[in-house]
């Protein structure tokens, strides 16, 4: 029946001893995974009564989850909860992400700053990147998730099989709803509160978001062939064919054509249905793949 709290941590010595001792009040017990910090985060985090697994250098969010989600499976979890280590969420809402799958109405639960219409103190500047994270994520994922990049998520026993943890740093939270929807697993959100004021992150919000979003999108060539190969190839295919058109009208009414121009119709045609054919037949392999799992 436990409940263990994953705590990816990197260089959070200022923060890391309340989150744990809050956590314990509500986990059975609290890994810390420390992602090769060089202050004293795992030795506050000990002190704090924290199980700490330590990485001699840092290897991204999504290497981080992976250790802790393989030592929870070991120890006999019935439910891991994660969250962040730096003071953005509050342990208190442990129990509420954890509810819905102790009640058998989820097998995953992601914590929502965005549910029911909040998340108005969410800097301006963070909201227009996280719905263009969000909308991408969901177009991948097919799943109508608020709140795509929320560390504070809970998940079953039985769902830790499904994650490939192929991401290594922050693109990790998307990948994870893309893995959950793709094994067909149910996810409910909730909301919760987040502080602002206490965000240590050093990396700049601007160069995290563009990286998520190209590691989301490389994603979306196998889960999402058709979005990702044949939507673009069809508009590519309708550009040349409607300047192949407006070529000929030129030409029946006794222009002529010129090379530049024509060469791109033709490369836009030719190079747009390549894409629109590639997707379709990636789509069929892979309905192919995922039934062939299922059966098995």
């Amino acid at each position: 029946m436990a409940i263990i709290a994953i705590l990816p941590a990197f260089n959070e010595e200022v923060s890391i001893g309340s989150i744990v001792l809050h956590a314990r009040q509500y986990a059975d017990r609290v890994i810390v995974v420390d992602d090769g910090s060089i202050d004293r985060t795992s030795e506050v985090a000990l002190l704090a009564g924290a199980e700490v697994i330590h990485h001699p250098t840092n290897k991204g969010k999504g290497r981080a989850l992976k250790t802790g989600f393989e030592a929870a499976s070991q120890n006999g979890a019935r439910v891991i909860v994660t969250l962040d280590s730096d003071g953005q969420h509050d342990p208190r809402e442990i129990p509420k992400l954890v509810a819905p799958i102790l009640n058998g109405e989820a097998d995953i639960v992601n914590g929502s700053r965005y549910l029911n219409g909040n998340g108005k103190n969410t800097p301006f500047y963070r909201r227009i990147g996280q719905t263009l994270l969000d909308k991408i994520t969901n177009l991948n994922s097919g799943l109508k998730i608020t709140d795509t990049q929320s560390g504070f998520r809970a998940f079953a026993r039985h769902t830790l099989p499904v994650f490939r943890f192929k991401s290594k740093g922050l693109a990790i939270e998307s990948e994870m709803l893309a893995d959950a929807a793709n094994a067909g697993l149910r996810v409910k959100e909730v909301e919760i509160g987040v502080r602002y004021d206490v965000d240590c992150s050093s990396e700049n919000p601007i160069s995290h978001g563009l990286r998520v979003l190209v590691r989301v999108l490389e994603d979306m060539e196998l889960n999402r062939p058709l979005y990702y190969f044949t939507a673009p190839g069809m508009v590519c295919s309708i550009i040349g064919l409607a300047m192949g058109l407006s070529f000929l009208r030129d030409f029946y009414l006794g222009g002529s054509l010129m090379f530049g121009p024509t060469l791109l119709m033709i490369v836009l045609t030719l190079i747009g249905s390549f894409m629109a054919f590639t997707g379709i037949i990636l789509h069929s392999m892979s309905r192919m793949i995922n039934e062939s799992k299922k059966v098995v």
